[in-house]
């Protein structure tokens, strides 16, 4: 079972576009008129969405069919295809363009992923990835309350210099990334978004649309971490574990991959 079928149920409750995300997403990718694009691992479909309501045409890709019921749903004037991006059965270069959110840490193989990407992609066009690295996860002050979880986790995704050649060794030939910090007023609720607002990783619906909480998660730790982070909340020792993880390095990153 696709590892987004377990958290399927209830995903929109907490999960949707957010507008900075979105705007820079689509800066990031800098369009073509009318081009053709492809979200991979589209999951509900929820950025798909919002970048069509700016004027781009998609496919959608995803393994889940409860995701991909859900992004239908919504989406009258996308294509949606149920496959990993690893098995996809389409022509060469097909697209203007590929954006991949939050996914490349669920992808079987990661190097034929990304290959297949890049075939589907005309010259020139841009893969833009919204992901995080080891590194990053393990600057987050949820590691002083989860620490196996957050362990976990690190290891389904590449370090930042892995990652890069990863990209530039399957097809690209040019990638940038650009810091991505969150802010108070973030409107989707992927695992750090909650950074400045620690009391609402209490609330189980919030949890539940996190896959380091749902699948990542050590058995045992996520209920102590949650009696931990709530009586520090109550005592305010939180906002000294927030100051003790403040960090540069960014909370996720933005990848810019040029075929």
């Amino acid at each position: 079972m696709p590892i987004y079928d377990k958290i399927g149920k209830g995903y929109n409750t907490t999960r949707c576009a957010d507008p900075y995300i979105t705007e820079r997403i689509f800066q990031l990718l800098n369009p073509v008129p009318d081009g053709l694009y492809i979200d991979v691992g589209c999951g509900t479909g929820n950025y798909l969405s919002a970048l069509s309501q700016r004027g781009l045409q998609f496919y959608g890709i995803d393994p889940s069919a409860l995701m991909l019921s859900e992004a239908k749903a919504k989406n009258n004037n996308a294509v949606f295809i149920q496959s990993k991006i690893e098995d996809l059965e389409l022509p060469d270069a097909t697209f203007d363009g590929a954006t991949a959110i939050f996914t490349i840490h669920h992808w079987d193989d990661k190097s034929t992923g990304l290959r297949q990407t890049s075939r589907l992609l005309k010259p020139s066009a841009k893969l833009v990835m919204l992901s995080f690295t080891p590194e990053q996860l393990l600057g987050y002050w949820l590691c002083h309350y989860f620490p196996k979880t957050m362990e976990n986790s690190c290891k389904v995704v590449p370090p930042l210099a892995d990652m890069k050649q990863l990209l530039l060794q399957n097809g690209f030939s040019f990638v940038t990334e650009e810091l991505y910090f969150v802010q108070p007023d973030l409107q989707d609720h992927f695992l750090y978004s909650n950074k400045f607002r620690p009391e609402r990783y209490l609330i189980p619906e919030i949890r539940n649309g996190v896959s380091s909480f749902t699948v990542y998660a050590e058995p045992g730790e996520v209920e102590q971490g949650l009696i931990k982070l709530e009586k520090d909340i109550d005592s305010g020792k939180i906002t000294e574990v927030m100051k003790q993880y403040e960090n540069k390095l960014g909370d996720y990153l933005f990848f810019v991959a040029e075929k």
